[in-house]
C-alpha cells in the first residue's frame, strides 16, 4: 500500500505520481491487480481557499486515474470534480463524477458542509436528539460491473469545539490499515482496487466498515486531546505574565494552546490498535440524496 499526502509543489506531486504509476504498472504486469493499493490525500485547501500552488490542481487530476482511494475534504472534492457541493443532489453528482470521469474506485469526503435546512443531510455541525453537536463524513465505493455507479454512505460522529492539529494525517494513516483488514476479511485482496461485488450495500462495504473503526478510535483520541486542551486553557488563566506585552502574551498563549491541540496518538495507542465499541459510529447508506435508516 502507498499513502501520499501534502506536497508543497506541482513538481513533487508529479514525482509522487510517478511512484504510484510505476507500482500500478508492475502490479498489472504481474497479473496481480490487488497487490498494490494507493490511498491519495489531495491536500490543497479548505474552507474555500487553496493554500498550495494552483498549478497542483491539474497535476492531481492527472494522477487520479492511478489512485484507488482519495480522501478529499469538501472543498478539494469540489476542485477535483468541478461540482459545487451545496446540497445532497450536488454531493451525489460530485462523487459520481469522480468515479466516472477518473475511474476512481473509492472516494471518502472527510467533511461535508450542507445547509442546516436539509434535515436528513450530512452537515458540518448539527445536533442529535440529545442536543449534542455532531458532524458527518461521506464515502463511496463504485460498482465494478455496473457502470461505476456510486454506493454512498455517511457516518455521523460527535463534534468537539476545538480545532485539532493532526486529525487528517491520523485519519489517513488509520484508514490504510483498517481498509486492508476489512478487504482481507471480505476476500477482496486479489481484486483490482479491492472492489466489492455490485450487490454489496453501501453500509456493508469494506470502506464503510473501516471508516467506522477509524472514527471510533479517533473519537477516543480527540476526547483525550480535548481534555488536555481544556486543562491547558485553564492553567493559562493563572499564568504569570512576567512583564510580557499584550502581543507577546497572546503569541505565547496561542503557541501553548496549539501544542495542546496536537492529537495524543501515542498516549492512546491501545484505542488505535483495538477500537472501542463502534455502535455509535455506524455507516448509513445514502441513495439519491435520501439517507436510509
Amino acid at each position: 500500500m502507498m499513502l501520499s499526502g501534502y506536497c508543497p509543489s506541482a513538481a513533487l506531486v508529479r514525482e509522487v505520481g510517478k511512484i504510484g504509476a510505476s507500482c500500478r504498472a508492475r502490479a498489472t504486469a504481474n497479473r496481480k491487480p490487488g497487490s498494490f493499493f494507493w490511498v491519495l490525500d489531495p491536500v490543497m485547501g479548505d474552507n474555500g481557499r487553496i493554500y498550495v500552488d494552483e498549478d497542483e490542481l491539474p497535476v492531481y487530476k492527472d494522477l487520479l486515474r492511478h489512485a484507488d482511494l482519495i480522501l478529499p475534504n469538501q472543498f478539494e472534492a469540489e476542485l477535483l470534480s468541478g461540482v459545487k457541493i451545496s446540497d445532497l443532489k450536488s454531493m451525489h453528482a460530485a462523487i459520481e463524477r469522480l468515479h466516472a470521469e477518473y475511474g476512481l474506485p473509492h472516494v471518502f469526503v472527510t467533511s461535508i458542509r450542507l445547509p442546516a435546512s436539509q434535515s436528513a443531510t450530512p452537515s458540518t455541525l448539527e445536533q442529535d436528539l440529545s442536543g449534542a453537536a455532531t458532524l458527518s463524513v461521506v464515502g463511496s465505493s463504485c460498482t465494478a460491473g455496473g457502470g461505476r455507479k456510486p454506493r454512498i454512505f455517511s457516518i455521523t460522529v460527535p463534534a468537539l469545539p476545538i480545532f485539532f492539529s493532526g486529525t487528517g494525517d491520523m485519519f489517513a494513516a488509520l484508514m490504510v490499515s483498517r481498509l486492508q483488514q476489512e478487504a482481507a476479511a471480505a476476500g477482496l485482496l486479489g481484486n483490482a482496487s479491492w472492489q466489492s461485488p455490485d450487490e454489496v450495500a453501501a453500509e456493508d462495504l469494506p470502506l464503510a466498515k473501516a471508516a467506522e473503526k477509524v472514527l471510533a478510535s479517533m473519537h477516543v483520541v480527540l476526547k483525550d486531546t480535548a481534555a488536555r486542551y481544556e486543562r491547558q486553557a485553564e492553567l493559562l488563566k493563572f499564568e504569570s505574565k512576567d512583564g510580557q506585552t499584550a502581543e507577546e502574551e497572546e503569541t505565547s498563549r496561542h503557541l501553548k494552546l496549539t501544542k495542546a491541540a496536537e492529537v495524543r496518538v501515542v498516549k492512546n495507542a491501545q484505542a488505535l490498535r483495538e477500537p472501542p465499541v463502534i455502535d455509535g459510529f455506524k455507516a448509513k447508506g445514502v441513495r439519491f440524496g435520501v439517507e436510509e435508516s
